[in-house]
């Protein structure tokens, strides 16, 4: 289907539009029914953030024009059309924001390459502004924080507009073990722009499919274990994890201290590596970020080599292969083209120990939510709707037809059960986790083999939404890098049926430089990035 035919497409109707859907767009409806607009004198589908810049900088467009020109997107697209569903909340400041940045850069020039360009952030990062901050849970409706979170100062500071807010999994898919990634209370079930039927996968599956729909140029999502590189892998996009303490949590909603950090999602390593260097920096509120003093770039688009490939050794890690054929296939076409740019392949660089950390990980993840999650909501002060894990429970039980008409909370209910952060049950669990991950993991395999990166499949295609049952999750590679705290990047290496599938490469802790100088010269090599049809299911006459 040609992606300007998608709106002849009828698709879902009624059945999509979920009553939460409606009550989070109310507060956006007025703002972008003034911005019925005709044809786009630029066209937006696959542009860059350079190319961006420099319609700006000729007068071709200027900031307040491009949020319009996105925001008509979101409409026709988002709402109107396909319905990705993948904006929750739009930002009711974003134009007087953008037409700020003009008479900015007529006066004194542009801040930097972010400088008028839209980003969309997820809905677990806090803005001071007109915007809720929920993580998708009715129980934080209404809730706004009274400080930007470091993420957030960050983007304003580069002169970025902050157009939106994404859907996600509710609680960054930390409540129930069967749920469906995408789906939350507030704003319903996100879909997949590749084929509407399909899951956008993780928990930042609304900034995966906002950024590969073309209804933003960049989009920040957080991970815990896998919830960037797996919606980058489905929808067809540039994801990158950084290290943790690379980019500050304070003002986040967590789950987990140990692994939790925020990302950029892009259509290109370029402009995932220009979102990236906006976004580090040392903060007073995460003390993980005094250990990247030192180690941080505020631009990483210095990394982005052409032929980045050659010389560099590449471990290829196949205990993560086997779990689709197809998607086999395509790592061996990539493996090649690696070889082919002059990289030295080492195969069989396996990571044979994640089956080990698989439960321990998982305990911790259970300490440090309740903990973390209740210093997060303390802080949102005596006005916030709740105040504590155990309210958020209470909140749910009470409104189940609403937050759990699909899938309960029974992580949640785990969560709250665990002691305080000094049980030996939760220290040992934790390094047991380091131990495993890093010294006899990811160090330990690039040390033996001198590798300057692993590589292995992000994820398989998505699998169809299924409310009742959750997700159907065949295979992928995110928990070596997450529970290690270790960077990672994954890159679109091909589709079967249609279906994105992607290709992480992974390394040591602040190897971020390294990993986007792999990724940007594999991805100018391979060039599978494609823009979505918006197709109502997966096309199986294309193998």
């Amino acid at each position: 289907m040609r992606r300007r035919d998608f709106m002849k497409y009828s698709l879902m109707g009624s059945a999509m539009a979920l009553t939460p859907q409606a009550m989070a767009r109310q507060r956006a409806d007025s703002d972008v029914a003034a911005l019925q607009r005709t044809a786009a004198p630029i066209d937006l589908e696959e542009i860059t953030v350079s190319e961006l810049q420099d319609y700006m900088d000729s007068g071709e467009l200027t900031a307040r024009s491009l949020a319009e020109m996105y925001l008509q997107r979101i409409e026709e697209i988002d709402r109107s059309g396909p319905m990705l569903n993948s904006v929750l909340e739009i930002n009711p400041d974003a134009l007087s924001i953008a037409a700020a940045l003009d008479e900015e850069r007529a006066s004194r020039g542009a801040r930097g390459p972010l400088h008028g360009i839209p980003v969309m952030i997820k809905d677990n990062i806090d803005t001071a502004d007109l915007m809720m901050t929920t993580a998708g849970s009715l129980a934080l409706a209404g809730s706004i924080p009274a400080r930007d979170s470091f993420v957030a100062e960050r983007l304003r500071e580069a002169g970025a507009v902050i157009l939106a807010k994404t859907n996600l999994s509710e609680w960054a898919n930390f409540r129930s073990t069967r749920s469906s990634s995408g789906w939350s209370g507030r704003g319903g079930q996100t879909h997949n722009p590749f084929a509407l039927d399909r899951t956008p996968c993780g928990s930042s599956a609304g900034s995966g499919a906002a950024v590969s729909g073309n209804l933003c140029a960049i989009a920040i999502g957080t991970e815990t274990d896998g919830s960037v590189v797996c919606p980058s892998s489905a929808n067809g996009v540039v994801g990158i994890k950084p290290t943790v303490g690379l980019v500050s949590r304070s003002g986040i909603i967590p789950i987990s201290h140990s692994q939790d950090t925020a990302g950029p999602m892009a259509r290109t390593v370029a402009d995932a590596a220009t979102l990236l260097g906006a976004l580090t920096g040392v903060d007073s509120r995460d003390l993980a970020t005094s250990q990247s003093r030192g180690q941080s770039h505020t631009d990483y688009t210095q990394f982005l080599e052409p032929n980045g490939l050659r010389g560099a050794r590449i471990g290829v890690a196949r205990n993560f292969f086997g779990f689709h054929e197809k998607v086999d296939e395509l790592m061996e076409t990539a493996i090649t083209t690696i070889e082919t740019g002059g990289a030295i392949i080492v195969d069989n660089a396996n990571l044979d120990n994640t089956d080990e950390y698989g439960d321990s990980e998982f305990e911790v993840m259970l300490y440090e939510f309740k903990a973390d999650l209740n210093f997060y909501l303390e802080s949102l002060g005596p006005g916030a709707p709740v105040h504590s894990l155990a309210d958020v429970i209470a909140f749910n039980e009470a409104n189940k037809e609403r937050e759990m008409p699909y899938f309960g909370q029974e992580i949640m209910l785990m969560a709250e059960k665990k002691g305080p952060l000094t049980d030996q049950e939760y220290l040992d669990a934790l390094a047991k986790n380091h131990r495993l991950s890093r010294d006899e993991g990811i160090d330990k395999v690039m040390n033996e083999h001198q590798l300057d990166a692993i590589i292995a499949p992000t994820a398989g295609p998505a699998w169809p939404i299924d409310l009742i049952t959750g997700d159907h999750f065949l295979g992928g590679s995110s928990t070596p890098a997450a529970v290690s705290g270790y960077p990672s990047i994954t890159v679109p290496s091909g589709y079967i049926f249609g279906l994105p599938v992607g290709i992480s490469f992974f390394g040591r802790a602040w190897s971020e430089p390294t990993l986007i100088r792999l990724a940007y010269a594999y991805e100018r090599s391979s060039r599978h990035r494609q823009a979505p049809a918006f197709l109502p299911t997966a096309d199986l006459t294309v193998s």
